[in-house]
């Protein structure tokens, strides 16, 4: 058999694997070897699998990983996250349908410490889905819009998933997160004014919710939360001004935000060695796909199959709107099945070299690609983030009705891609004026 037919049958075999619930690791690992061993010999398959996992994780960028995950959750653990939704329902509780809109603004904020996803929609469906159901929102609109907006915590650096793509495309990762800031606040913008548009068309999916909140109330509100923006501000100012980078500043934002946790008597030794845990459990299991992934980019490359995918996806045409169709096809399919992480490092090794071939600019492809993961995370029929949102609500609301729900905000993130697409300028502004 030829390098590309062995190729072929190793990605037709962890897909399947994958399906079959092989963890994606795992999967990916097995193919690998195999593949290798076909392609060389054992020996030569050994030696890769010693030898590279070692010179690939120790890669000094991705101790952002842990950085990063260690600040979203000192914030989540110690309480700075927990009164946001106060917050924004206190300040935006006038506009149609109030309520989402704050959990738009909550989902948003919460994203931006935790840069994940599935951390942001299973922590705001348990304090914002209930609220909304009490004062009689539709359980499809309630629902949704975590689902949804949770999905911002890909987009709205620091994002984990922007600083594994950057080591994988070797962009600077800084870089990456100024692209991703103006996109993130298109989707929110939308998904704002949807909201507003539907619930001023039909009143009765916001219920009878009638609150007014005085000048100190709303005063109050915000002092509880101030801690998270300021921490925010403060890391992504540095990276944007150059004062350090964003492995740097992952560090810098896990150190502040343990100071600002203790300074508002909200640090314990239980709530810091939870954190410290739960950083070990991400950073894990990010780490061990990232290594199955390398051995799936060992053995691809050994194939020569990116190549030839290559040329014949530019054989039939080098346009930059062929190759993000046929990409947007292949994340949407995939996605339906495989989580971001994963669906983003299985399919790297084959369309970075398609992009490359193009001469697209790889920071701007990246938003892309990221936005089109955040639209996998609510598609059907296996949006995690829709299954994150059932776990937390159990039988109050029915699958289906979530899925109904978040159909309205996966049309506005095709339009937020649409314009991504149309307007580069959109992703590539901030990073063209960063001082480094």
């Amino acid at each position: 058999m030829s390098g590309i037919t062995i190729g072929i049958i190793g990605v037709l075999a962890g897909l399947a694997l994958i399906a079959l619930r092989v963890p994606i690791a795992v999967a990916l690992g097995i193919v690998s070897f195999l593949g290798i061993i076909e392609l060389t010999n054992v020996r030569a398959a050994w030696g890769i699998i010693t030898a590279v996992p070692f010179n690939f994780i120790g890669n000094w960028s991705f101790t952002a990983v842990p950085m990063f995950l260690l600040m979203g959750y000192v914030c989540t653990t110690s309480g700075m996250t927990t009164g946001l939704f106060r917050a924004m329902r206190v300040c935006l509780s006038r506009l149609p349908g109030g309520l989402a809109i704050a959990s738009v603004g909550a989902c948003s904020m919460f994203a931006a410490a935790s840069g994940s996803s599935v951390a942001t929609a299973s922590a705001m469906a348990r304090i914002a889905v209930p609220e909304m159901l009490r004062h009689k929102y539709h359980p499809g609109l309630s629902t949704g819009v975590i689902a949804a907006s949770g999905t911002l915590g890909s987009l709205i650096p620091p994002s984990i998933l922007m600083v594994l793509y950057g080591v994988y495309a070797e962009v600077s990762i800084g870089k990456l997160f100024m692209a991703g800031f103006l996109p993130g606040l298109l989707s929110a913008a939308l998904y704002i004014a949807m909201i507003i548009s539907r619930v001023k068309t039909n009143p009765a999916l916001a219920g009878e919710v009638d609150e007014s909140f005085s000048a100190k109330e709303k005063w109050s509100a915000i002092k509880e939360v101030w801690a998270l923006p300021a921490l925010i501000v403060f890391v992504l100012g540095g990276i944007f001004g150059g004062f350090f980078t964003p492995t740097e500043a992952g560090a810098v934002g896990a150190f502040f935000a343990t100071i600002l946790a203790a300074l508002r008597r909200q640090l314990t030794v239980a709530n810091l060695l939870e954190a410290l845990k739960a950083t070990a459990r991400g950073t894990g299991s990010i780490f061990i796909i990232l290594i199955g992934t390398i051995f799936l980019t060992k053995f691809l490359a050994l194939s020569g199959l990116p190549t030839w995918l290559a040329e014949q996806m530019l054989s039939v045409s080098d346009s930059v709107i062929w190759i993000i169709l046929s990409v947007a096809i292949l994340y949407i399919v995939l996605g339906m099945f495989v989580d971001s992480i994963g669906l983003l490092l299985l399919t790297l090794p084959l369309i970075l070299p398609i992009a490359v071939g193009a001469n697209m600019d790889l920071i701007w492809f990246g938003i892309i690609l990221i936005k089109l993961l955040e639209i996998g995370l609510v598609s059907p029929p296996v949006g995690l983030n829709v299954y994150v949102i059932k776990g937390a609500v159990g039988n109050t609301v029915p699958i289906q009705t979530i899925f109904q729900g978040v159909a309205w905000f996966i049309v506005m993130d095709i339009i937020a891609l649409l314009v991504i697409i149309i307007f580069p300028s959109l992703s590539l502004y901030l990073p063209s004026i960063m001082k480094i």
